[in-house]
Formats: C-alpha cells, structure tokens, sequence
C-alpha cells in the first residue's frame, strides 16, 4: 500500500448521459489513480469523481480525465439545476495519509497550472490554495456562472491565477485547490414547493445564521415532483451530519413538509457515521474498537 495518499473529487457538469461520464472517469485511471466512486445526478446534471492515489500518478489521471471532459461536454448547450462555471467545474485535492494539506496546496497549483497551460481553461484556486481570502469560498468564485463568466473574467478583482483571461469557449473555468474531507448531504422534501427547499436551505446554512461548516442550496428535483435541500458539510467532527439532518427535519416540519429521504453523494468516512448511529441507538459510547472491520484493519496492519 502506499505511503502517501491523496483523493482528489473532480466535479463534472454532466451527469444525464451516463456513456460521457464513465469515459471521463476511466480517463483518469491510471497506474497508481484508482477511480473508487461514481455519482450521477441527472437534476443536478452533475456528477461526482472519487479518485485516490500517490500525488504524482493522481495529478496524471486528474489531467487526462480534463483532457477528455473538454472533448466531451460543451457547456453552451447544457442545462442543469447545479450552480457551474466549467464542464470540470471544481476539482478539490485531500489529504489521506502520508501528505499534509500543505502537499496538496502544492500539488493543486501544480495541476492548475498544468490545466491552464496545456487546454486554455481559466484556473481559480480555492479554499486552502486560494491566493487571497475573497477566493476561499467557491460559491463566490463562481457567481454569475458560465453565461456571465466572459464578463466577470475580465474584472481585474477577477483575473484567473492561471491562464486567461479569455473564458474557454465550451469548457468555462475551473477551481482548483486543497481542502478538508467534505461530505456532500442531500435531503428530499416531499413536496414541489422550491420556496420550502430555499427557506429550509437558509434556515440550515452557515452563510444566513445557520450551523457551521454547513453550505446549503434549495433545487428541484422535477423528475420525481419534489424538491432538495443540498448541502455541503465542511467538517463533519464540529458539526455532525445527524444534526444538521434533525435540522433540516425540524425546519421542513415547520412549514408542513415532511422528509423524503436522503442520499450521500460521493464517499464518506466512516468516521462520520459513528456519532450518527451512537445518537440514533442511544449507546452510551461508541468506539472505533466496537468496529470489526476497524479491529480486523487494526490487528492486520500490526501484523505486516
């Protein structure tokens, strides 16, 4: 196993035609990237690439799938509930084991340079890789979206870190940067009224008095009849994801709206469930050690 790990989550802007996404992410498998995850939202026509590997191998496989996400999406012509700026719309690197966030601060500029240089799309660089506090926040990055992005991109406050400031003609922009485990969390509203995903959304997001490390988003699900309530949480240790489900329910209820159900989009630790199912079975402790899996993981890696 190796010694250093890194994931990285690119995000694409398609996810209806499920063809066109697996050739992106196959792209990207490389020896030494491992593709361990696969979400598609047609709503959202968004999908989520889990990727994890060694930095190098990783930043390999993070530029091929680019490579073939610029052949194969065309932004003038796609329609989708998900805010997006580019065809790779963000693509955000963790630190697993063996690496610190300063590596993958690093290894994100190396990789948005290489993505500016080599296919002529625009690079922020967000979060812990962001060049001044206005760029930490992607949602602030990628205000007024692809259709007003040729615009914005020639504000000198907006002036790309790479490449630019031309927008790509059917790819846009992209960010790129260096972050904490994310853990993206939607909850389905039984009914169709998008003002109640939008109130319960504000209700529960840090941004408009909310809980913190908590993004949140309201979107239509039309499809199925019903509405979402899409949120991003930020750090899943100060701010569990079983609390800001009770919120989300709570909220909901008061506007007579009940819970449909809810999905984890991407992976998730393991770690973040526990708090949730100590909470929901009332135990009094739940430990790592209570895990068989988390013991047997334990006494192998002893073993070596």
């Amino acid at each position: 196993m190796p010694s250093s790990l890194v994931e990285c989550v690119p995000n694409v802007s398609e996810g209806q035609r499920r063809e066109v996404v697996e050739e992106i992410a196959a792209a990207a498998s490389q020896p030494g990237c491992l593709l361990i995850d696969l979400s598609l939202d047609a709503d959202h026509n968004r999908s989520v690439i889990t990727l994890v590997g060694e930095p190098r191998s990783l930043a390999r496989g993070v530029l091929e799938l680019v490579s073939r996400a610029v052949e194969r999406i065309d932004l003038r012509t796609h329609r989708g509930a998900h805010p997006r700026m580019g065809a790779v719309d963000v693509v955000p690197f963790v630190p697993l084991r063996g690496v610190s966030m300063a590596d993958c601060v690093e290894l994100s500029r190396e990789v948005g340079q290489a993505i500016a240089e080599r296919f002529a799309i625009p690079v922020y660089l967000y979060e812990e890789s962001a060049t001044c506090e206005e760029r930490r926040n992607l949602a602030t990055i990628r205000e007024g979206e692809f259709e007003e992005f040729s615009q914005k991109i020639r504000d000198p406050r907006w002036l790309p870190d790479f490449g630019g400031p031309v927008l790509h003609p059917s790819a846009g922009a992209v960010a790129v940067g260096a972050r904490e485990f994310l853990i993206a969390f939607n909850v389905n509203l039984a009914t169709s009224d998008l003002r109640v995903a939008k109130k319960v959304a504000a209700a529960v997001r840090f941004s408009s008095g909310g809980l913190r490390y908590v993004k949140a988003l309201g979107f239509p699900l039309e499809k199925r009849g019903i509405v979402q309530v899409s949120m991003n949480l930020t750090n899943f240790k100060k701010t569990p994801i079983l609390r800001v489900f009770e919120l989300v329910k709570r909220e909901a209820e008061r506007c007579g709206v009940s819970i449909a159900g809810s999905e984890i989009v991407g992976m998730i630790p393991r770690e973040a469930l526990y708090p949730a199912a100590a909470a929901a079975l009332q135990l009094e402790e739940l430990a790592s050690q209570s895990i068989l899996e988390e013991r047997i993981e334990e006494a192998l890696h002893e073993g070596r």
